[in-house]
């Protein structure tokens, strides 16, 4: 039985899920090494900002059975996190980088949730 669960693919909502909660934990850990080596940051909202752009695109497409205010949603907070990463030279505040941790771990429920469902 646990083979199959190892063999069984992941969806793409469920891999995207994945994805943002492995970003989470990498901006997590940046954070706490940020004095000592700013490009671990750099390198983690850099993987984020791709995660995001991936949910975007799987959002958008016809397909995607998201509903047209789930679709609104994800493309705000994907603007919300190109523009966070996009003002990241000049320095996040805490409170930025909880909010985009945050953020992605609700989406990820979400989407694991809906996956679910």
């Amino acid at each position: 039985m646990a083979q199959e669960a190892a063999a069984r693919e992941l969806t793409l909502a469920e891999e995207q899920a994945f994805q943002l909660s492995r970003c989470a934990i990498a901006i997590d850990q940046a954070r706490e090494n940020r004095v000592n080596d700013s490009s671990q940051m750099v390198t983690a909202l850099n993987e984020n900002l791709e995660v995001w752009v991936a949910i975007r695109t799987m959002a958008m497409q016809k397909n995607s059975g998201f509903s047209d205010e789930i679709k609104e949603n994800l493309t705000k907070l994907s603007k919300f996190v190109a523009e966070k990463t996009f003002d990241s030279a000049e320095g996040l505040s805490d409170q930025t980088i909880d909010t985009l941790i945050n953020v992605n771990l609700q989406i990820s429920e979400g989407l694991l949730e809906g996956a679910g469902a």
